[in-house]
């Protein structure tokens, strides 16, 4: 199947580059390390599967084309970042609520991927512009849906295992602080990114 070629790269190139998914796994993997990161990417890569199905289905197309839904989008998706960048604050400061704090659920992650923009325009242009021509369609969405997720879950461990890499090297507190500061602000980017 030569359409899957494609759809492969569109897949990789937009797991692998940064957003909000990529972002908060990278922050999960300092602050959790990568074995407690595993529910959050298994719960990305589900609830965008299903993101996947809906839009190949054409449910996708209809969400973004209405105007009041899609700014609902983006209010849920900039306030859900603008309150992880305020718990990153705390372990940038060493807060004391930093023990109390858990990586992403598995439920948790899924839900995110229906108020995440970025996931949205991904499966609304990789069903537009990338579904195989097979016959019958529920084939054709299953084998979009497999494969972006089978690359898809391997750029989100990248990513998570970055995080617990620099994890063994950001001991020193004031490396941990600048680190932060740049999630942070990279977090808030991607907030502001998603009305841009």
């Amino acid at each position: 199947m030569e359409s899957l070629l494609p759809l492969s790269v569109f897949a990789f190139v937009s797991s692998i580059t940064p957003g909000p998914n990529n972002i908060m796994l990278t922050s999960s993997g300092i602050r959790f390390g990568f074995a407690r990161c595993i529910p959050h990417m298994l719960g990305v890569v589900f609830g965008f599967g299903v993101m996947l199905a809906l839009c190949a289905a054409g449910t996708g197309s209809l969400i973004m084309a209405l105007p009041v839904l899609h700014i609902v989008l983006k209010v849920i998706g900039s306030t859900y970042l603008i309150y992880l960048a305020w718990q990153l604050r705390s372990m940038a400061f060493g807060r004391s609520e930093n023990e109390s704090a858990r990586p992403m659920s598995f439920i948790g992650a899924a839900l995110f991927q229906f108020a995440n923009p970025k996931a949205w325009v991904m499966a609304v242009t990789g069903a537009s512009a990338f579904l195989p021509p097979v016959q019958p369609v529920w084939l054709a969405i299953a084998v979009f849906c497999l494969l972006f997720s089978a690359i898809n879950l391997p750029c989100l461990s990248i990513w998570a295992a970055t995080g617990a890499v620099l994890r063994r090297y950001l001991t020193q507190e004031k490396w941990q602080r600048l680190f932060c500061a740049i999630m942070i602000a990279l977090t808030l980017y991607s907030a502001w990114a998603i009305w841009s």
